[in-house]
């Protein structure tokens, strides 16, 4: 999902009239309560799909971002906006540079995001049949979303670290195998996990602030939650803009420690490994101020705001799909 993200279903709401099964179409009820036989692989085949094309969709503002953020850049890496980082990239790098690393996401994306819709679906029920039984629990929402960061980010840290180091400019690496084998032979298999911790300290309060923002827009832009595409982009472009904002200090640490960028590290004359999300904290601040947070804050919105709208869009859509045939099965 940077949660990248990753986002789940609607929460459970009164059920609402809707057309016959002829049309194709189910009550929200149905929608929101698969069959017990099906939940599970409905929700996650739905998850892993739509984190796959989140990531792939938006990978070339992704590579953007990781350079923006970078906090002692090269001359020729120094970009004022993402649409003159995407132009420059492709005219003086090659046409395939944006896509560089997107292999490894794609691998990471799938699993990561599977694993995080199953978790959440199956907490957000439990909880909120504690919290407000046949209700929609915000606090429920947040708690599972945040739960479930846990597994989504233990797949997808890795690739997170290789991504980002292919993604930097002049980077010495030309695969991701390549990549892989010298960062396990040359700082060991830690390395994969160093901005784990720094990750879910993102991730946790993003994901908290996302489903929240969403579940209210859906409230007021879809109050049945009925299957409602429009609603689902809009509600997810905005929980994305407003989290991702918020966390932009988090992600620029989060970069600090995956790169490792050397850069910026000698001039503090900081020598072995960054490690840790106080050392990170520290590093950033002394190399860029207050402003040094925010690196890149421009391009991590353009990211999610379409990104997340993705997500949900395409999870909701395969939800509904999904179900839809189940139900017919259920009712043949």
């Amino acid at each position: 999902m940077e949660l990248s993200c990753a986002m789940a279903g609607s929460a459970a709401a009164p059920p609402g009239p809707g057309p016959p099964a002829a049309t194709g179409l189910m009550d929200s009820d149905d929608y929101e309560s698969l069959p017990s036989g099906v939940a599970l692989g409905t929700h996650m085949v739905a998850g892993a799909v739509a984190g796959i094309m989140e990531h792939t969709i938006m990978y070339p503002v992704d590579s953007v971002k990781t350079r923006m953020q970078s906090l002692q850049p090269d001359p020729k890496a120094q970009y004022r906006s993402v649409y003159e980082a995407l132009k420059k990239m492709v005219l003086t790098e090659g046409f395939w540079r944006p896509l560089r690393g997107i292999n490894v996401t794609m691998l990471g994306a799938g699993p990561a995001h599977a694993l995080y819709f199953a978790c959440y679906e199956k907490m957000k029920k439990s909880l909120s049949d504690i919290f407000q039984p046949g209700g929609n629990s915000h606090l429920a929402n947040g708690i599972a979303g945040s739960a479930a960061t846990l597994l989504h980010d233990a797949v997808m840290n890795p690739a997170e670290v290789v991504k980002q180091r292919l993604q930097m400019f002049n980077s010495p690496y030309t695969s991701v195998l390549g990549c892989v084998r010298t960062v396990q032979r040359t700082e060991g298999f830690g390395a994969f996990y160093r901005s784990y911790t720094t990750q879910l300290t993102m991730n946790v309060p993003f994901q908290a602030i996302h489903f929240i923002t969403y579940e209210l827009m859906q409230e007021h832009l879809n109050p049945h939650r009925h299957y409602h595409p429009q609603s689902h982009i809009v509600a997810g472009a905005v929980a994305g803009a407003v989290a991702a904002a918020a966390t932009t200090p988090l992600d620029v640490c989060k970069t600090l420690l995956n790169t490792q960028e050397n850069t910026a590290l000698s001039s503090l004359k900081i020598k072995g490994h960054l490690s840790g999300m106080a050392n990170a904290f520290s590093t950033v601040y002394q190399l860029g101020g207050v402003p040094g947070f925010f690196r890149g804050v421009q391009a991590r919105v353009i990211y999610q705001m379409p990104s997340t709208a993705i997500a949900w869009s395409v999870y909701e859509f395969f939800k509904y799909f999904l179900t839809k045939q189940a139900l017919e099965k259920k009712t043949s």
